[in-house]
């Protein structure tokens, strides 16, 4: 009976890493500057590395380019 109760808690984990994964991957194509290629760059490291490069997009990019670009 414990597995009725680990099943949902994996479930629901799995589905909010891919609503991340969603999320960031959109974020970075609607607001990643277009100079350069840093929109690529972000949105394949995003792509290929799954919730992980999504996690890195947060912490690394994301508050550089609200500084910068103010959105």
């Amino acid at each position: 009976m414990e597995w009725m109760i680990i099943i949902p808690i994996w479930l629901a984990a799995a589905v909010g890493l891919l609503a991340l994964w969603i999320w960031t991957l959109i974020d970075c194509i609607k607001n990643e500057s277009t100079e350069g290629n840093e929109r690529i760059i972000w949105v394949v490291v995003i792509a290929v590395t799954g919730w992980i490069g999504a996690l890195i997009y947060l912490i690394a990019r994301r508050p550089k380019r609200k500084a910068t670009l103010g959105r």
